[in-house]
């Protein structure tokens, strides 16, 4: 049983696929700590896909996905009237289902997101 985790960053600013977004999946274990499943950037095309062998896991365990988007903003020249803030966004997520596809595409501006789910 395997369920694929994937998502599509997308530029909010000019509609470019956001490459070089650095994802990190952890799970958040009972006692508050997290555990690092995988750190991968998103493709050129904005897009990152793993499996992940649930077939053990509890279906009520809580992952967080975290997308370092600080560095991805201060590679490019913007009209700025104030700081970038937001430089990580984490999504909390359950995947309930060892063998679902969980996909999370999600578009970034400097200081705001938006994130859906789809399969």
């Amino acid at each position: 049983m395997t369920a694929t985790i994937s998502t599509h960053v997308l530029n909010g600013v000019d509609g470019s696929h956001c490459g070089g977004i650095e994802v990190t999946l952890s799970r958040l274990n009972s006692d508050g700590s997290r555990e690092t499943w995988f750190t991968q950037s998103t493709g050129a095309d904005g897009r990152l896909v793993r499996e992940i062998e649930l077939s053990w896991a509890d279906p009520q365990t809580v992952y967080e996905m975290t997308f370092r988007t600080g560095p991805y903003w201060a590679e490019r020249e913007l009209p700025r009237d104030g700081p970038q803030l937001v430089s990580e966004i984490v999504i909390r997520v359950q995947m309930q289902d060892p063998d679902k596809r969980y996909h999370i595409p999600i578009i970034i501006s400097p200081n705001s997101y938006s994130v859906w789910w789809s399969s």
